[in-house]
């Protein structure tokens, strides 16, 4: 018995909002206990802990959101990508609680110093850029941009969604220091996801060099 559209929309959905909320949960709940001054798991420096983790989970959401488009191709099912406006929009969220940590724990939202540090700084130049461009597509998500701006002129807009991981990406080589696997994982990721839209939209060119 195979799971109806119908059906993924009324009882997936919601498991996929819980499960993509459950690391702002974490968060949020050990925030509650550094507060009251309990053991938590934030660690001896907190606001990097804040920043990292909900970097990483940003970065992560991103990713699974640009793989729902191949994971679709691959099943040959269309079903999947009833989930990918969600997961884009957590993304967006976890991008979102990642500038916030930043603004507030480590700039006390003094905003010369922000300024100066996204000057100075040549990663945090990059991770804002991809939150500028991230802007837009979040905002125009909903059925009636897609109506607005026709489905032609919208998905040229959401193809940007590419350039930002790959300014995540840089972002997250960057502000990590010395050899580090983790990021080369989502760099190598990312990279595949890419190789799989140049073969769509190329296909010619990919199975002459391919």
């Amino acid at each position: 018995m195979s799971i109806t559209a119908k059906q993924l929309r009324q009882y997936g959905k919601p498991l996929v909002f819980a499960l993509l909320s459950l690391p702002a949960l974490w968060l949020a709940w050990n925030w509650w206990l550094a507060f009251q001054y309990q053991p938590n798991g934030l660690g001896f420096n907190p606001q990097e802990t804040s920043n990292r983790f909900s970097g990483d989970w940003a970065l992560r959401i991103l990713l699974l959101s640009l793989a729902i488009t191949p994971l679709s191709k691959l099943i040959g099912s269309p079903k999947p990508i009833l989930f990918r406006r969600m997961i884009g929009l957590f993304a967006f969220f976890y991008v979102c609680v990642h500038i916030t940590s930043y603004v507030w724990l480590d700039m006390l939202f003094d905003w010369v110093e922000l300024w100066s540090d996204v000057m100075k700084r040549i990663y945090i130049t990059v991770g804002f850029a991809a939150f500028l461009l991230l802007i837009p597509l979040a905002v125009t998500s909903t059925n009636g941009w897609i109506k607005r701006m026709g489905a032609k002129r919208w998905q040229r807009l959401h193809q940007a969604i590419y350039v930002i991981g790959l300014l995540g990406i840089v972002h997250f080589i960057m502000m990590r220091k010395g050899f580090q696997i983790e990021p080369l994982i989502y760099a190598a990721i990312l990279l595949a996801l890419l190789a799989f839209r140049w073969r769509k939209f190329f296909p010619k060119t990919a199975r002459a060099t391919g």
